[in-house]
């Protein structure tokens, strides 16, 4: 009996030993496999990052609008020149760190992608330009003579520390650069599928709500236009319609996007997208109601810019409600990675 005891003992024993290498052992192999794994092209790929130091270029090409030339300018002093540009320096400090990243990754992934090469009509010596067909930048010296001594003292020292402090940091989807990096002043609240408004469905240019928006400049504005003005802008800029003769009745929003922007539009005979009305209007927005009145047409404009992607002041109220700019990419921009 007592040897049986014995036995089991030395059996139990030696079962707790197998049990706790196990439990060293597997998770390891787990461990190695899955780190074998990650290394395959494709697979768990968000897991690493895509692009080496190396292949972050210290300078790039910027064609100048203004006078036609093309500037090599440090890279990291242009993302600098991005975000004193295109975002109020009064914003939080984690709203300008979430436009920094934004406008690293959306350089970057230009510039890897063009080269030294541009687009033909717009600047065709340089992969990026300082205006809002790229993104609006600004040198220093311009942004001094611009804003004043005060200004480049407090101002612009705190975009450069939000823009230091991301130094490097890009935006990953699915193991890949992401290349459409875009963003907005404001949506109205809710942004907007990139496929209702450009051209292609991007993966992580989701419709999300952006519920902070109530420091944003452009709500309820109106523009009053009479039917005859309204016609003629219509044919005249999109002389394949025709809007024939209509009515204040035969003014109508048909549809909306799941963001909340008009995606059908009729005048008439004639119908048209959301974007269409808005750029021949000057609207702030394709987000937009109407009101008829006799022979005027009211439209009511909430949000101001395109809607796909970050909105800036959407990212300045969940800075505000205590987000960090980590988060806050990763709400506006769906399923992407930050390294």
């Amino acid at each position: 009996m007592k040897k049986i005891k014995r036995d089991a003992l030395i059996a139990s024993g030696c079962s707790l030993a197998v049990n706790l290498l196990a439990l060293i052992i597997i998770p390891a192999v787990i461990i190695g496999l899955f780190s074998a794994v990650s290394r395959i092209p494709g697979v768990n790929s968000a897991l690493r990052p895509r692009i080496n130091k190396a292949d972050i270029p210290k300078e790039i090409s910027v064609y100048i609008t203004a006078t036609g030339e093309t500037k090599k300018i440090a890279f990291e002093d242009y993302v600098t020149g991005v975000v004193a540009s295109e975002m109020p320096s009064s914003f939080e400090d984690e709203a300008l760190k979430a436009q920094a990243v934004a406008a690293r990754t959306y350089s970057l992934s230009k510039v890897l992608r063009s080269g030294e090469s541009g687009f033909p009509e717009a600047h065709p010596s340089a992969p990026l330009c300082d205006d809002v067909h790229c993104q609006v930048y600004r040198s220093e010296e311009t942004l001094a003579a611009l804003k004043g001594e005060e200004w480049m003292k407090n101002g612009y020292e705190k975009v450069k520390k939000a823009v230091d402090s991301t130094r490097g940091e890009l935006m990953y989807f699915d193991g890949e650069l992401v290349s459409q990096a875009l963003f907005h002043s404001s949506s109205g609240g809710r942004t907007e599928n990139s496929e209702d408004v450009f051209a292609s469905a991007v993966p992580y240019l989701r419709s999300v709500d952006s519920p902070y928006e109530e420091d944003a400049t452009h709500k309820n504005e109106q523009v009053t236009i009479s039917l005859l003005d309204l016609a003629e802008r219509l044919n005249g800029k999109y002389k394949d319609r025709y809007t024939g003769n209509f009515t204040a009745n035969d003014v109508k929003i048909k549809s909306r996007t799941e963001g909340g922007t008009v995606s059908e539009f009729t005048v008439g005979s004639a119908s048209y997208s959301g974007r269409e009305i808005r750029e021949a209007l000057s609207l702030a927005s394709a987000t937009f109601d109407i009101s008829a009145n006799g022979d005027y047409v009211t439209f009511t404009t909430n949000g101001y810019g395109h809607g796909v992607g970050m909105s800036q002041y959407g990212a300045n109220g969940m800075a505000k409600k205590g987000y960090n700019y980590r988060e806050i990419l990763s709400h506006y921009y769906t399923g992407v990675i930050i390294e």
